[in-house]
């Protein structure tokens, strides 16, 4: 094992490992932060780790995970991969003396317990129980192993990280009431990734691409209160299976093989208090990501996407057409929300601001294992509740 190496006042060296969509936010975000450097990029394909080193100035560009992690410059991996692989790249990394990013989901359910000939729908036709302990195990296995060599390992959820919802805890907290109700949803048209529609790629569909950021965010607020949750009821259905749809009266993306594309989760918490998260793939518009807190003497609404911060109206879809307006926007004509930077109001950015100034201070990030191991827990249970039709307990 190497020894974590004490980064208090040194650059803080990020191994990348994945060179897609969410690595490129990272990048992003990575370049708007002090005191932090993509140091090495480690990819499906080294034609993908060579394109991303050169857009974005990353010095090393590895073929392996082994040799990425054997760089003395780098303090911590970002694993922005398929969730199949976090466990093992999350144990390599801790055992390998390096801090884990992990993104959301911390762990899902796609097979690993079943014999690697197992076919597609035995896969997505596992018992719902078993598939909660085997992703259970894995986020705990992650978690211990960070704990067994000393490292940190920080859990991707943004949402919590949101300038709303940050400030809606300050106020929450300065109100001195007591949250009651929470309703929360993110939505869009729709992955158009192939691996989205498959169970044995994604591990779920809607409620684990998407709900699992309102879910976090209510457990995350709750935990302020010292209240943890005890139960779920759920629904979950792939809604284009109507026949009424055809390829004329429907632009929601369709496709989905084994996986839902609508869910809805009610939490109950200890204290009697409800949350109600929602993940769907049938919302058309753009993305919409918001939080509504129903307190005993407050009420606050925080919306990551869309917001009102700028709006602007084009007659036309030319008008407009070199800019980017907000995820998964169809259309550029008529009026619309430009969001001046996505990655402030999704958190995103103050997200890696906050784990690399946990590694450089020694200390806990705000979005930790234990909170991915939680969200994990309610995800899978819920599942099982919409299979078995009644409440689960936690």
């Amino acid at each position: 094992m190497q020894e974590p190496h004490n980064v208090d006042s040194g650059t803080v060296g990020i191994g990348m490992v994945g060179a897609g969509f969410l690595a490129e936010t990272r990048a992003r975000c990575y370049a708007q932060t002090a005191g932090v450097r993509v140091a090495a990029v480690v990819a499906r394909s080294p034609e993908s780790a060579d394109r991303y080193a050169a857009r974005h100035a990353v010095p090393n560009a590895c073929r392996e995970l082994d040799e990425l992690l054997s760089l003395a410059e780098i303090d911590a991996v970002d694993l922005c991969v398929p969730n199949l692989l976090h466990r093992p790249m999350a144990e390599l990394a801790a055992a390998a003396g390096k801090h884990v990013i992990c993104t959301k989901p911390l762990a899902a359910y796609v097979g690993q317990d079943l014999d690697a000939s197992a076919r597609d729908e035995e896969v997505s036709a596992r018992d719902r129980r078993d598939m909660l302990r085997v992703a259970v195990d894995d986020a705990e296995a992650m978690v211990a192993a960070g704990s067994c060599y000393g490292v940190r390992l920080m859990y991707g959820e943004n949402w919590i990280y949101a300038p709303s919802i940050q400030r809606a805890r300050d106020l929450l907290a300065s109100s001195g009431g007591v949250i009651l109700e929470m309703h929360g949803h993110e939505a869009h048209s729709g992955s158009h990734s192939p691996y989205s529609k498959l169970w044995r790629h994604a591990g779920g569909g809607a409620l684990l691409r998407l709900g699992a950021h309102p879910i976090g965010a209510m457990l995350w607020l709750k935990r302020h209160e010292g209240v943890h949750p005890v139960g779920v009821t759920a629904d979950v259905a792939d809604l284009t299976k109507n026949p009424a749809l055809t390829a004329d009266n429907t632009s929601v993306e369709t496709g989905w093989q084994d996986v839902e594309n609508h869910a809805t989760v009610i939490i109950e918490f200890a204290d009697g208090s409800r949350g109600i998260a929602r993940g769907s793939d049938n919302l058309l518009g753009g993305m919409e990501s918001k939080l509504d807190v129903l307190a005993s003497n407050c009420h606050v609404k925080c919306s990551m996407s869309p917001n009102d911060l700028v709006r602007a109206y084009a007659p036309d879809e030319e008008v407009l057409a070199d800019e980017y307006l907000m995820e998964k926007s169809s259309s550029q004509a008529g009026w619309s929300t430009p969001i001046p930077s996505e990655d402030w109001c999704s958190g995103q950015l103050a997200m890696i601001q906050d784990f690399v100034a946990a590694i450089r201070e020694g200390r806990g990030a705000l979005s930790d294992g234990e909170l991915g191991v939680e969200v994990t827990r309610v995800v899978y249970s819920a599942y099982v509740a919409a299979a078995e039709g009644r409440r689960v307990e936690l």
